[in-house]
């Protein structure tokens, strides 16, 4: 078969099986994710000699040490997908869940019912884990999936894929409700995004590279996010020790993922006293700050930031710093720079809290916590598909409801329109 004609057929039988998938039993589902969590547990040896390939692979290709730290299963990576298929377990099944039902008055009983989406394509990056939370995700919530993985994972995702294939086949569902795309030429993802009669969403997660490709070519609705521009605003109000560790972990904990903070926005009342310790504790790891002119009054070794510092998503140790007047001056400067994927604000006051949290048009808005809390498992979704910063239909981590729809179902005794 060529690849044109391999990508259509799996389109197919997903649609297929995504039928199958919606009338499944909450308890058929559970039993396919924990078989699955057992075998990645028995066949570990076996999935990591699979994972080798790709190390070599990736390393013949020159890829960077980073994005084969993201590629390598580990012992820890292996026991975190086990612990998120049994975190997805314990979660309540969305699909047949009822709305409040409204009594029209002619006697109609309206209401809404959450339903699958159907079958979802999403096309990602080196993470071999992403494998694992996807197929689990869309699993529970009774939809299909076609996965289309980095082609430095090919084996990985291959030896993961027949896993879930045979837990589908020994629980009674059908083996093609998760199927990997398994082949690395891009004209496998270009037919993937042209099958909009059988495929109902694309997400992709990966580099903004990647997503405006997937935006740029796709037929079907795509729910994405660019890049995560994300702001941590001290207010005037704020307790500053508890500034200084909110700051100090978005940036630092882990600079390289789309919820590090990559503008920090301090109010003019208290940088003085704000931002010399917080630089010290940033020299420490390294980090390069770059200021405005008033920062760098404060703090003479900062870089002068430039125009295009402030859209810029570093995924780097590299920090940004703006002086503002007022809480609308910092909530200003994120409409206009930010990505709607993540913003904090460190305050005492609870009318600016409140009001921050409705004015910033982003994903997730927190008051005195770190950006990096954006994150499905943080929040409480036990795992998530990607991050949306459009809203339609999602906006932020997509975990279970997220990957359901609704549907109007009515009840009468005989009514009819007159």
């Amino acid at each position: 078969m060529t690849i044109e004609s391999t990508i259509i057929e799996m389109a197919k039988s997903a649609k297929s099986a995504s039928r199958m998938m919606a009338k499944a039993s909450m308890d058929q589902k559970n039993k396919t994710l924990d078989y699955i969590a057992q075998q990645l547990q028995e066949k570990a040896d076996w999935i990591q000699e699979e994972n080798k390939k790709d190390l070599a692979y990736a390393r013949d290709k020159g890829l960077s040490n980073a994005m084969i730290d993201r590629l390598t299963i580990s012992q820890k990576v292996l026991d975190s997908m086990v612990q998120g298929l049994k975190e997805v377990i314990q979660l309540p099944d969305p699909v047949g869940a009822m709305s409040e039902t409204r009594v029209r008055p002619n006697g109609l009983r309206v209401a809404k019912m959450r339903i699958p989406l159907g079958v979802i394509g999403i096309i990602y990056e080196s993470r071999p884990n992403v494998t694992i939370d996807a197929a689990a995700l869309c699993l529970k919530t009774g939809n299909a999936i076609i996965l289309r993985g980095g082609s430095e994972a090919l084996h990985s995702n291959l030896a993961l894929a027949s896993i879930i294939s045979q837990a589908l086949s020994d629980t009674g569902l059908p083996k093609t409700a998760v199927q990997i795309v398994p082949m690395r030429d891009r004209e496998a993802i270009l037919t993937l995004l042209a099958q909009e009669e059988s495929i109902d969403l694309i997400i992709p997660r990966g580099g903004e590279g990647l997503i405006r490709f997937v935006v740029d070519h796709s037929r079907i609705t795509v729910l994405k996010h660019y890049k995560g521009v994300c702001h941590v605003y001290v207010d005037d109000s704020a307790d500053l020790s508890m500034a200084e560790e909110i700051s100090f972990n978005a940036k630092v904990h882990r600079p390289g993922v789309c919820n590090a903070m990559e503008t920090l926005l301090v109010h003019q009342s208290v940088a003085d006293a704000f931002l010399p310790a917080m630089s010290n504790r940033f020299k420490t790891e390294g980090v390069e700050l770059r200021g405005c002119p008033k920062t760098c009054s404060i703090l003479p070794h900062a870089i002068p930031a430039v125009e295009s510092d402030w859209p810029e998503e570093y995924l780097d140790l590299i920090l940004s710093i703006k002086i503002v007047d007022s809480m609308e001056e910092a909530m200003n400067h994120i409409a206009q720079y930010g990505s709607n994927h993540t913003e904090t604000i460190v305050t005492s006051d609870y009318d600016r809290a409140h009001q921050f949290l409705r004015e910033v048009d982003s994903s997730v808005v927190l008051v005195n916590a770190s950006t990096r809390f954006n994150d499905g498992g943080q929040l409480g979704l036990g795992a998530e598909i990607g991050i949306s910063t459009t809203k339609l239909h999602a906006f932020g981590p997509m975990g279970l409801e997220e990957l359901t729809a609704t549907k109007f179902v009515v009840l009468g005794n005989g009514q009819v329109r007159v």
